[in-house]
């Protein structure tokens, strides 16, 4: 299969628009990425209300926004209907971005949702759209089995690269990764369309929303709080120990998206390939990261040379009324604090202290297939765009 015509009118779909990874899409494809001829329509669809405002993506007369549109609850009936009844030009789609996603922390649960919405999602798209021709879906470096923290299986042997052998069952079958490349797998075959996966590690972006998983949120609300609390170079300490100088690859969402739509485009290198994605192929480690992200602050950010720094969800929610005093003072968005029915606590700890293993990626594949289009980002590049967007939208001050 070679690349797919940027002369034609593809039309993109974007599934789980509003969370991180699926905003990036919407945001790279509304500012024309990889070129204004590649995609004549993009539709992006959210499960919760979006406005326009809140999107904060660019105008453009290429993208329509469908709320509402609910695949963990709607039958195979139902979301043919919908996707019938509110998509202009269904029968031109050739891509499919599909970021929804919903956590569950009982494995048995989250793969049958997931591989739920996708199948469903994979069998209304097969018999409606006949230029179908290609789905990507983000997964992530749980695939290497990051998840299992202290029984890490290739601690011995890193960086990782997409060659390396599949996690040990039971691990395996518990991962609904591994359910997804089956069902893909499945589903393509004979078919005209393919798919590839794409694998960040921690992704660093914005979204218009609460979002579960974000440490980029969670870190610019404290960092906020902090200061306006502690002050203008106030010294923050950071909140982990043992993971201060370990090495990973931090994956901002539009190097994710950026990418990801280039393979797309590109099945004659992509199809049915896995590729880890993020922003540099150097690792980094938050002793060079800390003192950035506190910079953009105004805050000094220094070693735990005494034991960690406070626990962000922690020191949010014993100053809620700090927090919410700066949300009137300032006229910011309400609904951001921990305890919101979004909002999962332990999220930060967990992706700061717990992950205190190297665990490196190998971007060859990734660069490789990308060409000369590659992009890399540094720590700025990725952190700061967050910071700047959750400003913008009125999340931070």
């Amino acid at each position: 299969m070679g690349s797919i015509s940027s002369s034609k009118a593809n039309h993109a779909l974007v599934f789980g628009a509003s969370g991180i990874n699926g905003w990036a899409f919407v945001n790279a494809l509304a500012n024309n990425y990889p070129d204004p001829g590649a995609f004549e329509y993009i539709t992006a669809f959210t499960n919760r209300p979006l406005s326009a405002e809140q999107a904060q993506w660019p105008n453009s007369d290429k993208l329509r926004l469908v709320c509402g549109l609910d695949l963990k609850e709607a039958s195979q009936e139902t979301l043919e209907q919908e996707l019938v009844n509110r998509v202009p030009n269904l029968e031109s789609v050739t891509t499919v971005y599909f970021c929804a996603y919903i956590p569950d922390l009982n494995s048995e649960r989250e793969i049958e949702l997931n591989i739920g919405m996708l199948r469903r999602t994979l069998v209304a798209i097969e018999k409606l759209c006949p230029e179908f021709q290609f789905v990507v879906v983000p997964t992530g470096v749980k695939a290497y089995g990051v998840h299992l923290l202290g029984n890490f299986p290739f601690s011995d042997n890193l960086p990782l690269k997409e060659t390396h052998p599949p996690i040990e069952e039971p691990h395996l079958s518990q991962l609904f990764y591994t359910h997804q490349y089956e069902l893909l797998k499945t589903m393509s075959k004979g078919k005209n369309w393919t798919y590839c996966d794409v694998r960040p590690d921690i992704i660093i972006g914005f979204v218009p929303n609460n979002s579960a998983h974000n440490l980029a949120q969670w870190v610019a609300l404290y960092l906020s709080l902090y200061r306006r609390i502690h002050g203008e170079g106030a010294e923050v300490v950071f909140p982990g120990t043992k993971s201060w100088t370990i090495q990973s690859n931090d994956s901002s969402h539009d190097s994710i998206a950026r990418f990801a739509i280039h393979a797309s485009l590109h099945p004659e290198v992509s199809a049915e390939q896995s590729f880890n994605v993020a922003d540099s192929a150097t690792p980094t480690s938050w002793s060079v990261k800390w003192p950035i992200l506190c910079q953009y602050f105004g805050l000094k950010g220094v070693a735990p040379t005494n034991g960690p720094g406070p626990d962000l969800t922690t020191f949010l929610r014993e100053h809620q009324d700090e927090w919410l005093a700066m949300e009137k003072e300032y006229g910011l968005q309400s609904g951001h604090l921990v305890g919101d029915d979004l909002s999962i606590p332990y999220v930060p700890y967990f992706l700061i202290s717990q992950f205190d293993f190297d665990r490196q990626l190998d971007l060859t594949k990734m660069h490789k297939a990308w060409g000369d289009a590659k992009e890399e980002r540094d720590v700025q590049g990725a952190w700061y765009t967050a910071f700047d967007r959750f400003r913008k939208a009125r999340i931070i001050p």
